[in-house]
């Protein structure tokens, strides 16, 4: 069976009764190449065991499982189980667990299904839920690559940098854990039902320690929210709302740490924040 052609999908979907769901954000492959080459792009071999979330009918769970040690695949729509089980039958390293891949711990599942394997994520997300997901699979820790194909929009905030009108604190989030890399984009007509938007795969490697050294990694990232929080601000001006400075405080922090006073959260790069960071934490009188 061709999972991405839209006859057999059609066929497929009719006898098992299925029925798309807007609110799951559920766009199916109809075109080959696709899944093949975010297979590619993830860099698998019978070493590595692979998370992947919302198989869908299963093609880019039939393409990892030619390549990986052993798949895990975590799907939310119980209506799509029975067609997995038709479409994944003869797949011996490949294992569907019912469950909210946002709710699951992400740690506990890759070391109980994938022991002993390189643990990666693979998987075509849904745009509904990108940001939590993306979240939930970093802040895990043990997963060396993550490939994933999301919305162009957020693949590019993941990996701009400052002076982009892109660059936002989501970013820097994720470019404190990984180094990410956008490999390509899949347009509209590669699905169905077809999306609004434009896809691109990307693939963030995670990071063995962060990119620069912080004294209170929690106060940088309160640093970078309120930074982009109000970014049409002054930082002095965002800071100074967002922590509970007072100006004179915040524009103290900013111009210690090297920055024209007027500077915008958008100018300064991630150890910039870093290095405001830490200035603001040696004003020790101050309650954050």
């Amino acid at each position: 069976m061709d999972l991405t052609d839209y006859k057999e999908i059609r066929a497929l979907l009719e006898r098992h009764g299925f029925r798309f769901s807007k609110s799951l954000g559920q766009n199916f492959l109809t075109a080959a190449w696709v899944p093949q080459r975010i297979a590619e792009e993830a860099g698998l071999d019978e070493q590595t065991g692979v998370v992947e979330i919302g198989p869908g009918v299963g093609c880019l769970t039939v393409e990892l499982a030619k390549r990986a040690g052993r798949v895990v695949s975590v799907e939310l729509d119980r209506a799509l189980l029975p067609v997995l089980a038709e479409t994944l039958r003869g797949c011996e390293n490949v294992e569907v667990v019912f469950g909210d891949a946002c709710r699951l711990d992400l740690r506990a599942l890759a070391a109980e299904k994938l022991a002993g394997l390189r643990p990666v994520v693979c998987a075509n997300l849904p745009y509904n839920v990108t940001s939590p997901l993306l979240t939930a699979l970093i802040e895990a820790g043990c997963f060396e690559t993550i490939t994933v194909m999301i919305q162009r929009e957020v693949a590019r905030r993941l990996c701009a940098g400052p002076g982009c009108a892109d660059y936002g604190a989501f970013g820097l989030f994720v470019q404190w854990h990984c180094v990410p890399e956008l490999l390509f984009d899949v347009p509209p007509s590669c699905f169905v039902p077809q999306p609004k938007v434009t896809s691109s795969v990307v693939r963030l490697t995670r990071r063995a320690a962060p990119p620069v050294s912080v004294r209170d990694e929690a106060l940088l990232f309160r640093v970078i929210r309120a930074a982009f929080n109000q970014r049409r601000k002054t930082l002095v001006n965002a800071l100074a709302a967002g922590l509970g400075l007072d100006k004179a405080q915040a524009e103290a922090a900013i111009v210690r740490a090297g920055f024209d006073p007027l500077v915008r959260g958008e100018a300064v790069g991630l150890g910039g924040f870093a290095t405001i960071s830490d200035e603001i934490h040696a004003l020790r009188s101050v309650d954050l």
